[in-house]
């Protein structure tokens, strides 16, 4: 199967960055919210986008 032969449905395109905004939106919120465990949760969904952008531009092609 060829990759003009596989179709995707606008769920199965957007699902990935609709959860990496979510995250972002939760991080961002969380760390305008307060402090303690507020600090902690957005470092942690703060982090996931740039733990994701740096193991896709590090990974080693095919």
């Amino acid at each position: 199967m060829t990759a003009r032969s596989r179709r995707q449905t606008m769920r199965q395109i957007f699902a990935a960055p609709a959860v990496i905004g979510g995250l972002s939106v939760v991080g961002l919120i969380s760390a305008l919210v307060g402090d303690g465990v507020w600090d902690g949760l957005s470092w942690l969904t703060l982090g996931v986008p740039v733990a994701l952008c740096a193991f896709f531009t590090l990974r080693p092609r095919r």
